[in-house]
Parts: structure tokens; sequence; C-alpha cells
């Protein structure tokens, strides 16, 4: 991979290796190494780094890689290796965060709903265990709340978007007038503008469960927490340690 970093090339064959391990194995794969709700009993306590390598598709693996390949290598080059990698695993962590928390209040908005006329927790928990549901459940709560609740808990992350989000924000932190030419957009946009408009897209498709493309299964909040802490470390390194406008 000409023009590629060291540490960023290290990581597109980690990614690759998994997808490839993940293809060979199929769903056992998944199961013990995508993101799973804390309460569920398939969570593991590696999976917040694990899913981080985990891909859902040839299209998921491509984008990540590219984007990872496009401005991880920029980034790297004034950081050196090991500031790099602490952000990049930092930013997925964040993400990872994010995404659990959102989940978590999703999914005791619907059990304090249920226990509330009368279900009981350990009942509730019990069936979702085995991975099933009550149809009572949709009785009672609406169809946003169904889906929040059932998906929190049953559903799985995988991906390395969190981190590429977060390297994302820290390319338009210091070239912010950068201009990016995307393949969907035909005009170049400064990474300014670029990056901030791509972060709001995601917020309102996570608070209001849409898509762009009429699909799901996007953890939108998971973009936002990797571009959130991404943001929050490049400011607490530009105010706190990098003087005279050094970076390295």
């Amino acid at each position: 991979m000409r023009n590629v970093t060291e540490t960023v090339k290290q990581l597109i064959i980690i990614n690759i290796l998994f997808f490839i391990g993940t293809l060979a194995l199929g769903d056992s794969a998944y199961k013990i190494l995508a993101l799973y709700f804390p309460e569920n009993p398939n969570f593991q306590y590696w999976q917040p780094i694990t899913h981080m390598f985990m891909h859902g598709g040839y299209m998921h693996i491509f984008f990540n890689m590219f984007a990872l390949f496009s401005f991880g290598s920029a980034l790297e080059h004034f950081w050196g290796a090991k500031k790099f990698l602490f952000f990049y695993i930092s930013c997925g962590l964040g993400a990872t965060l994010l995404h659990t928390g959102v989940n978590y209040y999703y999914f005791q908005e619907g059990l304090n709903t249920l226990t509330a006329n009368g279900f009981e927790k350990s009942e509730i928990l019990q069936i979702l265990n085995q991975g099933k549901i009550d149809t009572r459940w949709q009785e009672l709560l609406s169809v946003s709340e169904w889906q929040n609740f059932t998906e929190a808990y049953l559903g799985s992350a995988v991906g390395a978007s969190g981190a590429i989000y977060g390297i994302i924000v820290a390319f338009a932190f210091m070239f912010p007038n950068a201009e990016l030419a995307l393949m969907f957009i035909p005009v170049p946009i400064k990474a300014k503008y670029f990056v901030p408009g791509l972060v709001l897209v995601d917020l309102y498709l996570g608070v209001s469960g849409q898509s762009i493309f009429g699909g799901g299964g996007i953890a939108h909040f998971a973009h936002v927490g990797g571009a959130v802490f991404g943001f929050l470390i490049m400011w607490y390194w530009k105010k706190n340690q990098f003087n005279n406008n050094r970076w390295n």
C-alpha cells in the first residue's frame, strides 16, 4: 500500500484478517467477538475491543478501511505510531460507551414500562435470553419503543466506524481547509464544513430512527460517540500539550 504509514497498514491488515476469519467461521465468530449488551449472556469483557475489528459485509469493511487509509496516514505522519494508536482505540472505546449508554437507556425505558404493567424483570430477561419475545409486550410499547427495547438487548454491533469517525474529526481539526471530494458529492467541500455536517446527520438519524438508504442496522450513536471523543481528545491536546503550533 503506497504512502500508507506503518500503523495504519497494520490496522488494515488486522481488520482484513478478522473479516476473512468471520467469513470462514460464520455466526460463531460474531457471537464471540461482536459487541453485545452488557446484560446479554453473550457479552464478554473483550468485546469492546474485538468488535472494532469486525465488519458486517464487503462494503462495510471497504468504506471503513478506505477512510482509515485516506485520513489515518496523515495523522500518524504528524503524531507517530503510539499516539495515533492511542487516539484510534480511544475513539473506538468512546463510540462503544455512547452506543452502550443509549442502548441501556432504550432498554430501561422499555423495561420500566413492562414492569409497571405487571411483568417481572426476571421473567422478561429469561425470555430475552432465549432469543424470544412476548407478543404482549407490543401492546404496551410503541413501535419505536418496541424496536429500541428488543434491538438494544438482542442486537450486536461490529465495525471500526466509531474509531474512523474520530480519525475524520481529527483530520478536520488539523486540516480544516482540506477539500474533500467524495463519490456521492460532485463538489469538493472543506473538511471543516463536511465533517460537522456528517456528524449532525448521524445524530439526526440516530434520534429519529431513520436511514438515508432505507435500511437499518447502522449504529449512528457509535459514530457520534467516536466523533465526540475524537473532538474532546483533540481539544485537550491542542489546549494542554501542543504549544507553538507543534503537533508532534
